[in-house]
């Protein structure tokens, strides 16, 4: 399967590069933030209880976003060539249980790509998005707030995968298709060395 986790602070266009990545190489996107919108969105328990904690600009707790994307695995391991997982983990402790929960279902997560774009873009880039999407976290205060968590909590997970050779980064400043081919890139590498590796086509 091919694998890998796509990550960067809010704003940075993991949700555009991941339309594109899931066409041009036929994987399943499990965005935890799509999975959360659409638990509050339907107002299930775990939504109302979700809202609370995004609507501020707050993380939703670890075992409440870790047990929602487990569920999506299991629901399409068999029916996809593999995951691009976005948003997810946005904490060491959820990189951790990820390892662990992945490797307990035999499912490699090869490397993670980290979307580098500059603070004041990601904001300029946040607020016009929530000029017309009307989103309650996109506004200054709370998108100043979530980039605060991002660098204290979320950013120390590039640490992480970087002690375990896994880390692989890239520019996220530019057009959009400037971006993709990037991306694409480092896949199309990463493919061929595991090619390589086992002599066999690897998707």
């Amino acid at each position: 399967m091919l694998n890998f986790i796509l990550c960067g602070a809010p704003g940075c266009g993991k949700g555009t590069q991941s339309t594109l990545l899931v066409e041009k190489y036929n994987l399943k996107h499990l965005s935890t933030g799509d999975l959360l919108r659409e638990e509050i969105n339907a107002k299930t328990e775990v939504g109302i209880k979700a809202d609370s904690y995004i609507s501020v600009g707050n993380l939703a707790p670890d075992d409440m976003i870790i047990a929602m994307l487990l569920k999506a695995v299991d629901e399409n391991a068999s029916k996809v060539c593999g995951f691009i997982l976005d948003g997810f983990p946005r904490t060491v402790a959820q990189a951790s249980a990820l390892e662990d929960a992945f490797e307990a279902r035999g499912i490699e997560i090869p490397y993670l790509i980290d979307m580098q774009v500059d603070k004041k873009e990601l904001i300029t880039r946040l607020i016009k998005r929530g000029e017309t999407s009307g989103r309650s976290d996109d506004n200054l205060d709370t998108i100043k707030k979530r980039l605060e968590i991002y660098e204290t909590k979320t950013a120390p997970v590039n640490d992480f995968y970087k002690n375990i050779g896994k880390y692989r980064l890239v520019d996220g400043m530019g057009e959009v298709e400037e971006i993709f081919e990037r991306i694409s890139a480092i896949i199309d590498k990463e493919q061929l060395s595991k090619c390589k590796e086992n002599k066999q086509f690897a998707y």
